[in-house]
This record gives C-alpha cells, sequence and structure tokens, in this order.
C-alpha cells in the first residue's frame, strides 16, 4: 500500500478551487475532495498536485487524502482535522509572513543562541503558531502563511541530512557538506515539513513561497563576478540544476491557480514521462542561463487585496553597469500585476526594498565602485566588500531600486486604478524585523499609506555580534559616513524617505500578521518565547494600524 512521504500541503486556494501537493513513497492515484491525479516521478520520487475544483464559494471544507482508495490523511495525532475556506471571505483576512527557517530538531534547549551553544536555534515560531491554531476555533485560523525564502538550508545541513549525504559522497571532496542534487534535496525538505506540528499547519494554513539564495546557495546571483566564479566548479552545474528543479516541485507548482496550471506545458511533459528528472534538468539548464529562462514571480487575489510575489533572486541581469532585479519582460509582468482596482497591493519580494539608511548607502557605493566610478584599481575592493558584506539587496541595483519606487509611487497615486488604501512591501532574509513608513517628494500625487515590512526569522536567530552590527546599521554615525562615501561615487539620494515604526528592529524567532478587513489593515509582530521544555507562546511586539 503507497503511504504519503510529505504532505498534503494546502497550497493555491481561490474561490471555487484550491491545490493540494503531497508526495508519496511509490506511484498511486491521489484522492481529495472527490479529485482523483495520478502521481508524477522524478528522480524516483512521486508526487502529485491534486486540483480540485467546483467547491462552494466562501465556504468551509475539510478533506482528507485516499492513496489508491485508502485514506492515509488525516492521522491520528490530536489536532483537528486539516480544513480551509475558499473565498470571498467574510470578517478580517490575515495573511502571515517571515523568512528563513533552519530544520534544525526541534527540542530543547529551546532559549539558546548559537552563540550561547551550538544546538541553539531559539523557539520555532511556525510550530508555535501551529500549537497557537490547534487551540483556537478555525474561524480564527489566519488565511494565507507567505514562506519569504530560505524555506530550506542548501547550504547548512543538519546532522541528519549530512549523515545522508555522507552515505552517497565524500565530504572532504566538493561541494563539502553542501547539497548536490535532487535526492539531497529531498532529504532537506522532509526534515524541513515531516515534523507533525509543521505537517498539520501547512496541511491546513495556504502557503505562498519564493526562493531566496540559501535555498540555492549563499549569495547567490550576488554578482557577475560571483557568478562567473562559482561556473568554473564542476559540482556547481549539478547542483544548480537539483536546486531550481527540485524548487519547482516542491515550491514553485503549489505557488499557481487551477487554471494556470491546466495550461502549464511543462507540467504536462512532466505528467506524461516515466521519469522527468531530464525534461527538469533541460528547464533548469535553461532557467539558470537566461535571466528570462523562467518566470517564477506570481500574483494571488486574496479577495480584494492583490498579492504579488516577485522573484528578486533567479531573474536578475548582473552584467555591471546594467544590473537589475529583473528583466525588461518581467518588469512588464510586475506593472501589469499591480494595475487595476484592489483595496490593498501587496508586493512580496525576499530581499527588502528598504533598509537602514547607512546601510542602504553602504550598498549603494558598492554597486557604484564595482562599476568603475572610482576607476578600475578600486573595482575589486568593492566586489570583495559586496560579497563579504552580503550587499545584494535592492540598494545595491540602484536602478530597480528606483523603479521600483516610481511603480509603487503609481500605484499609490491612483495612476494604475483606484488608489488602493494601502501599499505594502513584504520581505525576509535579514534575521530581523522592522516596519518603515515611507513618504515621497511633495507633489507626487500619492493617496495610498506606503509601508515597508520586513519579518525575519521563523527560526534561525541571529548571535549577539550580529545583532549588534545591524544596530550600527540603522545608527545616524553610519547613514552619515555611507552617505558622503555614495555621494563621492555618484549616488544620487533617492526619493523616496522612510522612517522606522515602533521601538525596532525585532531579533528573535517570529511571525508577522497583516489583519485586512475592508480597506482598513493592520500589522502585527509577535515573537516566539518558551514557556517551559515542551511549550511556547507567541508575545506582540508590535501592533500598528497601516490604514
Amino acid at each position: 500500500m503507497p503511504e504519503l512521504v510529505l504532505g498534503p500541503l494546502l497550497r493555491h486556494v481561490g474561490e471555487t478551487g484550491a491545490v493540494i501537493w503531497v508526495e508519496t513513497d511509490a506511484p498511486c492515484e491521489v484522492e481529495v475532495l472527490g479529485t482523483r491525479e495520478r502521481t508524477f516521478c522524478v528522480c524516483d520520487h512521486h508526487y502529485a498536485l491534486v486540483c480540485c475544483g467546483g467547491l462552494e464559494r466562501g465556504a468551509w471544507h475539510e478533506y482528507e487524502v485516499k492513496l489508491d482508495g485508502e485514506r492515509v490523511w488525516p492521522v491520528d495525532d490530536g489536532f483537528p482535522r486539516s480544513a480551509f475556506r475558499t473565498y470571498p471571505k467574510e470578517g478580517s483576512l490575515q495573511v502571515k509572513f517571515g523568512s528563513c527557517r533552519l530544520a534544525a530538531p526541534h527540542a530543547p534547549p529551546y532559549s539558546l543562541r548559537k552563540d550561547e551553544d551550538p544546538r541553539g536555534r531559539e523557539v520555532d515560531a511556525l510550530h508555535t503558531l501551529a500549537q497557537d491554531m490547534r487551540n483556537r476555533p478555525r474561524e480564527e485560523w489566519p488565511d494565507v502563511l507567505l514562506m519569504l525564502g530560505d524555506q530550506v538550508y542548501a547550504d547548512e545541513v543538519s546532522p541528519a541530512a549530512r549523515a545522508f549525504l555522507e552515505s552517497r559522497r565524500d565530504p572532504s571532496e566538493p561541494p563539502g557538506e553542501r547539497v548536490l542534487d535532487f535526492d539531497e534535496y529531498a532529504v532537506l525538505y522532509r526534515e524541513s515539513w515531516a515534523d507533525p506540528t509543521i505537517r498539520w499547519l501547512l496541511s491546513t494554513l495556504s502557503t505562498a513561497m519564493i526562493f531566496d539564495d540559501h535555498d540555492v546557495h549563499d549569495d547567490w546571483n550576488i554578482s557577475e563576478a560571483w557568478l562567473e566564479e562559482m561556473r568554473k566548479h564542476e559540482w556547481w552545474n549539478r547542483h544548480i540544476l537539483g536546486a531550481l528543479a527540485s524548487y519547482w516541485v516542491y515550491q514553485h507548482l503549489g505557488n499557481l491557480s487551477p487554471g494556470d496550471l491546466k495550461d502549464h506545458e511543462l507540467l504536462r511533459r512532466v505528467k506524461e514521462a516515466d521519469d522527468a528528472e531530464p525534461i527538469l534538468e533541460e528547464f533548469a539548464r535553461r532557467a539558470d542561463q537566461e535571466a528570462s529562462g523562467a518566470r517564477w514571480s506570481y500574483a494571488r487575489d486574496l479577495g480584494r487585496t492583490r498579492l504579488v510575489v516577485i522573484d528578486s533572486r533567479a531573474g536578475r541581469v548582473l552584467e555591471e553597469g546594467n544590473r537589475s532585479m529583473l528583466d525588461e519582460n518581467e518588469w512588464d509582468w510586475v506593472e501589469e500585476q499591480v494595475t487595476g482596482d484592489f483595496d490593498h497591493v501587496l508586493v512580496a519580494t525576499s530581499l527588502p526594498w528598504l533598509l537602514g539608511p547607512g546601510m542602504h548607502y553602504a550598498e549603494a557605493w558598492s554597486e557604484a565602485v564595482a562599476g568603475g566610478a572610482w576607476g578600475p584599481v578600486f573595482r575589486p575592493l568593492a566586489e570583495k566588500a559586496r560579497q563579504t558584506g552580503d550587499l545584494e539587496h535592492w540598494a545595491a541595483f540602484q536602478e530597480s531600486f528606483a523603479r521600483l519606487a516610481e511603480l509603487l509611487r503609481s500605484v499609490a497615486a491612483g495612476e494604475r486604478g483606484p488608489a488602493p488604501a494601502s501599499v505594502v512591501v513584504l520581505s525576509g532574509d535579514v534575521h530581523h524585523a522592522y516596519l518603515y513608513e515611507v513618504a515621497f517628494r511633495r507633489g507626487s500625487g500619492v493617496r495610498s499609506n506606503v509601508y515597508q515590512a520586513v519579518c525575519s526569522p521563523y527560526r534561525n536567530p541571529l548571535e549577539s555580534k550580529e545583532r549588534r552590527v545591524i544596530r550600527i546599521g540603522m545608527s545616524r554615525g553610519l547613514e552619515a559616513f555611507t552617505r558622503a562615501l555614495a555621494r563621492s561615487a555618484g549616488v544620487a539620494d533617492p526619493d523616496v524617505r522612510w522612517r522606522m515604526i515602533g521601538d525596532g528592529p525585532w531579533f528573535d524567532n517570529q511571525v508577522a500578521t497583516l489583519a485586512i478587513d475592508g480597506r482598513r489593515i493592520a500589522m502585527r509582530l509577535d515573537k516566539a518565547v518558551p514557556v517551559d521544555s515542551s511549550s511556547a507562546r507567541l508575545d506582540r511586539v508590535l501592533d500598528h494600524r497601516l490604514a
């Protein structure tokens, strides 16, 4: 009898349909809510994407999973039945978001950080969220969980994953203790999603995902020089194919709507193949070699709220002097997605658009000098600073920073449809959380409230010395210094200003929430705090009305 390996994961949810993802240990027929789907095979692993249609609008739907007619989900684990609600929703819409969840064993010492004990990762914020949900009526459950990158860490594996690598190859040889191929990525996802509490959470809470660097490799696509160096390594070519192929299977497919999946040519070819590994490797090779080889960005409508998730990693143009977060085709696509009549526009990108001003100018300086602003002698110095200091956010792509600012301004000014009540940029990556209120120049016509909201990590807190660096990076002293540096390299001041809301930044493991009710929207931030050796709670550290 076939068994579930991972899942079910509740992915895209709309008005009359939902997408359920599973991994099984053998080929079989998967049935959910009366819809049956055969598994497909990649590298001898078996998956199914079940697009359940014809569902009642605005209603709750409990579901179970059958494999070849035998029920395998739910299991008797003390959690409520897996259920979701289709749109439209009466009452407040809750969007949870954050990033960076390292798959370390969820066991004591919960409260320790890495600099205090190598086992310490503090309490898993998503684990704590699930335990909080199980004790609430389902009418109070959140609607969407937005996972903004680093769902797995391919370059920082756990002891269990390391043992699997050692069973296949010698980790003293390149790439060492990094994940190499699709099979090894499958182990990472199993570690990250198989914990019973997390498994129930992902079966119940609709998820939207996008990758960041650690899903592939630290500093992935930070610069042209970095990419040229990585491509010299024989192992890199095998690794990037496994990384992108596994991301497509485990994360990307579920981001798409049933309508998108119905007409998906690559998915059709994968389903028809005995084993789709060569098909996905061909796709991954093209996606890696060409900025326009794949579009990982996507959009969802959450009632009257438009969510646009931008890939700020794989689609970069890295040529010095012509650097861009997105190629022209993707910029055009993003502009189309934010054009329309919405109560709120949420633009999600794993990398923050706005950093502390001191860090903003430092990243802008590094790009300008690496591009030749101080002459050829200083270019290697700036490149080294860029890679050592992870200077790779929107501020390090100045043309793209300004272009996104203008796009957000045009939305907030009502130039792409009626002005929404709010325009909020959602990001992760930086292992701390903050909320910035954004101001445009006078005469810009802006009528919407505009914010940058950042939440990170779900589980991978910074050490004490790293936290001090972040606080220095947000200081006025560093801002004055790096602004002068940037000006000396020809960098102009940005056309926007931003100020911190509350007492941020906040550290430790945490999860953020947008509560949306009509044209009202508020953000809160909750930190995971241990209660005793077996339980934890979410403590509120920020609660702010955005519109």
